[in-house]
């Protein structure tokens, strides 16, 4: 009965079949100390044969190398989306000095009533120009101009449209019209782009944000 007993508890540690009812080991365990101190020793071995120390490798360094190289993530893409906003930051800036440079003599051109339809289209062409430049310089505000600067190339190039189609205005002097479609695309394009990431503040530092 010995034997068969420590053959079911074996079987039993690994999950296995007795072999016999579990009824019938355990009463032949409650009266017989040899069966006991086997079982113990046989529990103590299986922990310590299944309980082993695992030397887990150390792979931080080689984790934050691979972040780094990949274009995809890490500094390298924070470089690469900050490039893409500096490029359109300054398109959008030079569009709109030039339509600056276009707008300011406007102010003061022509005479009687047409020094006054100028006028007003010059302080719109200054406005608008202001605004795109407020852009350019806070990247973050980009995103609000976006509506507006849609619906005046939108306006712009369906009232174009008509005017040489019905007025026979030449195309030549609609295609300035197209800087409005250009500034429009640069804002939309520089408002997806973004503001760069917030860098972690050291350790009771302030929080920074982005312009």
């Amino acid at each position: 009965m010995c034997t068969q007993t420590r053959i079911a508890i074996s079987a039993l540690i690994d999950g296995e079949d007795p072999g016999i009812p579990a009824d019938q080991a355990r009463a032949h365990l409650a009266v017989c100390p040899a069966c006991q101190a086997w079982q113990e020793s046989a529990e103590e071995l299986t922990r310590a044969v299944r309980v082993q120390p695992v030397e887990v490798p150390d792979l931080t360094e080689r984790v934050l190398a691979a972040v780094a190289a990949d274009p995809t993530i890490g500094p390298a893409r924070d470089d690469a989306a900050h490039g893409r906003r500096q490029v359109l930051r300054l398109a959008l800036a030079v569009s709109a000095v030039a339509q600056l440079i276009v707008g300011l003599p406007m102010l003061f051109a022509g005479s009687g009533e047409s020094l006054h339809v100028s006028r007003e289209m010059a302080s719109f062409d200054v406005a608008i120009a202001v605004g795109y430049l407020f852009a350019a310089w806070r990247p973050a505000r980009a995103a609000a101009l976006v509506p507006i600067a849609v619906a005046l190339s939108v306006c712009l190039l369906v009232t174009s449209t008509l005017d040489v189609a019905n007025n026979g205005v030449l195309v030549a002097h609609e295609i300035g019209h197209l800087l409005a479609v250009f500034q429009a695309g640069l804002l939309w394009a520089l408002g997806r782009a973004g503001t760069p990431p917030n860098r972690a503040p050291a350790a009771g530092g302030p929080v920074r944000t982005a312009a």
